[in-house]
């Protein structure tokens, strides 16, 4: 598998996050209530507090670019 348990869950994380954002503007301007993009973003939320406090000393923003290509890079 494609780096640390933690560089998965952040990877995971991010994509579950930026995912979330056109379903809750779907939901919005449909009049629906956001119920999937609202679990959607708790569940971002855990795995990316999962993330950075699975690795000790965090991650820096620029490291992020690099775990993603080391994680997917993994996976293929």
């Amino acid at each position: 598998m494609g780096g640390s348990s933690s560089d998965v869950y952040l990877v995971v994380g991010i994509t579950l996050a930026v995912l979330a954002i056109p379903s809750f503007l779907s939901a919005w301007s449909s009049d629906r209530s956001p119920r999937v993009p609202a679990i959607m973003t708790m569940i971002a939320g855990v795995l990316l507090v999962l993330a950075l406090t699975g690795k000790p000393g965090g991650y820096r923003l620029t490291e992020v670019p690099d775990v993603f290509v080391r994680v997917i890079a993994g996976w293929m």
